[in-house]
């Protein structure tokens, strides 16, 4: 037993876990168990489980889209198309998104309330999903489901070159993605910053509205969330192959979900800003 427990312990030293935030708490983990541990087949019905929440999100913002129409009418574009909006969608779309991070935090540093916070966190990415999908792009929906073909097929391609060994989590794998994340976070903040400041706010909005630039910067979140998909198995291998006990499936399948529905969101808005300007 001794020898099992070092064993398991220098493979968690050597493993490395750091995918999104969800995922990289899991490493910490020094739990085992023999006789209920955690199983790729659990991982996966939980994952299927959080993920039918964001489809209730989608259902959601379609049932309280025509209730929300009220208080002032404001003209908006996104991503090259123009829609119009009331007040009250506006604020419900506001909300979501506050929403979106409060309940992402909770399922991150409290891991017992995975399974209810990880549930309603869906929701509010079912429920943006639905928003640009048949508001924003109403008369256009079919892109919708063309982002949806395009994110399975990047998940199912991602999956084949993690299970054949053709993608490794190396310490060289882990450098790429740090920078990768680390330039992208530091050009979102910059870019942030800059739109606030008089002075540099005309140089980045003709960044921004640049259609190469926009695709560009797209391509780049896309590949790092394709990216952090690999990590994600690896850190439900290690969940499984480590017995890590049952209850830590939910937070293995929050993780994945949470990475597929936000590489779902960066090839919506790819295709978004590439259709957007072709209408223009």
């Amino acid at each position: 037993m001794a020898s099992l427990t070092n064993n398991q312990q220098t493979t968690k030293k050597s493993s490395f876990l750091n995918s999104n935030p969800v995922m990289r708490r899991l490493d910490k983990v020094r739990e085992y168990s023999e006789t209920d541990a955690a199983t790729y087949g659990g991982i996966t019905a939980k994952t299927i489980f959080f993920l039918l929440f964001s489809v209730a999100g989608m259902i959601l913002q379609r049932v309280l889209e025509s209730s929300l129409a009220t208080g002032q009418l404001f003209n908006l574009k996104i991503s090259g198309f123009e829609t119009s909006l009331y007040m009250g969608q506006i604020i419900a779309i506001a909300a979501c998104v506050i929403l979106a991070i409060v309940f992402q935090l909770l399922a991150f540093f409290a891991k017992s309330t995975t399974p209810v916070t990880g549930s309603l966190y869906c929701v509010t990415q079912g429920y943006l999903i639905a928003f640009l999908v048949f508001t924003v792009l109403e008369g256009y929906e079919h892109l919708g489901l063309l982002a949806l073909i395009i994110t399975v097929a990047i998940v199912a391609v991602m999956s084949i070159l993690y299970s054949t060994g053709v993608i490794r989590v190396t310490k060289k794998f882990k450098m790429v993605m740090i920078t990768l994340l680390v330039t992208s976070i530091a050009v979102s903040l910059l870019t942030f910053l800059g739109s606030l400041i008089p002075f540099t706010r005309d140089l980045v909005k003709n960044l921004t509205a640049n259609p190469a630039i926009s695709i560009g910067i797209s391509v780049i979140f896309i590949i790092i969330a394709a990216l952090f998909l690999i990590c994600d198995f690896n850190t439900i291998d290690h969940v499984v192959s480590d017995k890590l006990p049952k209850k830590y499936e939910w937070q293995a399948a929050f993780g994945l979900s949470f990475t597929v529905l936000w590489l779902y969101l960066k090839v919506l808005d790819l295709i978004m800003t590439i259709a957007g300007n072709k209408k223009s």
